[in-house]
């Protein structure tokens, strides 16, 4: 449980983050958080986020970057397109109903990878596992999409993004969010039964890495892969590969792994005296606006995945 004064600080929010901390953190009763959700559609984030879509149903004009989106620029990649905030809307637990209508107008909107239809999503991993969330979310007809992760799955049990340029073996990122999409699946669904084999292919190549770590070397994959951070985009992190495994588990009704221990205590020493935890990084590139504090700064996004995890993970040990 987390002090007065710490939940105060986090309940001192948006409501895309305040439901979470209500429900997740507090133990609030359902009509509660239900009640802070819904305000997330008319006020903060939500409703920001929503005032920039634009009548076709897109946001700044393009499927995954915005229409004036300069691809021989060394800029960075820009957040600020429809795959983004539907993502962003969808995270946030603002009602599909609000954007009644965006899932039709989707179909006339197209891939800037080969202009191919949006619903039937293209080639790479993670986009595909976006258009899956977001689609399900909408009422879409995105069916096709859970075949094509079981066609694409690699021989190590993940998913790369560079297979098309002819990779075999799995990458974290994709993993990770290949792994998330089909468990909204599952969540939406119901049918387990399609992709268990997949899901459990996916979540046993980042469990026998410990969740961070090369499986030749043992060294961590990347400098950041143990970097604590808000929003996540593409970019993989312990933190959000742990909260799913905590929602996985959850559903699923699995025991945790031994091999998440390492980098859940990873985690646990990164929390300051006062029950918080730091922005460690922010991935470069456009977005409407900011929903998080600059690196080094307090952050209640990541407070609030980093408690809910250790929640889990301490209520779930031998005693």
């Amino acid at each position: 449980m987390i002090d007065t004064q710490l939940s105060d600080w986090l309940l001192e929010s948006d409501p895309a983050l305040r439901w979470q901390v209500e429900r997740d953190l507090l133990g609030a009763d359902e009509a509660t958080w239900q009640a802070t959700r819904a305000r997330v559609v008319h006020e903060g984030f939500g409703a920001e986020l929503l005032s920039h879509q634009d009548s076709d149903g897109q946001w700044a004009g393009g499927a995954f970057f915005p229409a004036d989106f300069a691809f021989d620029d060394d800029g960075s990649q820009p957040w600020t397109a429809t795959t983004w905030a539907l993502k962003d809307l969808r995270e946030w637990g603002a009602a599909a109903s609000a954007l009644e209508g965006t899932a039709e107008k989707l179909q006339s909107a197209r891939w800037e990878y080969e202009d191919l239809p949006y619903w039937g999503g293209e080639v790479d991993v993670c986009i595909n596992s976006w258009t899956l969330s977001n689609g399900l979310w909408l009422g879409a007809d995105v069916d096709g999409l859970v075949d094509w992760f079981l066609d694409h799955q690699l021989p190590d049990g993940g998913w790369n993004c560079e297979w098309v340029e002819g990779s075999e073996v799995a990458s974290f990122h994709s993993t990770l969010n290949a792994l998330v999409a089909l468990l909204d699946y599952v969540k939406v669904t119901g049918d387990r039964a399609r992709v268990q084999r997949a899901r459990a292919g996916g979540e046993e190549y980042l469990l026998s890495r410990d969740l961070f770590r090369r499986r030749g070397t043992g060294e961590p994959f990347d400098d950041r892969a143990l970097a604590l951070f808000h929003p996540r985009r593409w970019f993989y992190g312990i933190l959000p590969a742990l909260d799913h495994f905590r929602e996985a588990r959850m559903i699923d009704g699995l025991a945790t792994d031994p091999r998440m221990e390492e980098a859940v205590e990873a985690i646990r020493t990164r929390r300051s005296a006062d029950g918080a935890w730091s922005q460690d990084h922010r991935l470069d590139g456009d977005v409407w606006f900011h929903v998080d504090v600059p690196p080094g700064e307090p952050s209640r996004w990541v407070t609030l995945q980093a408690q809910r995890v250790l929640d889990w993970w301490d209520g779930t040990q031998p005693v």
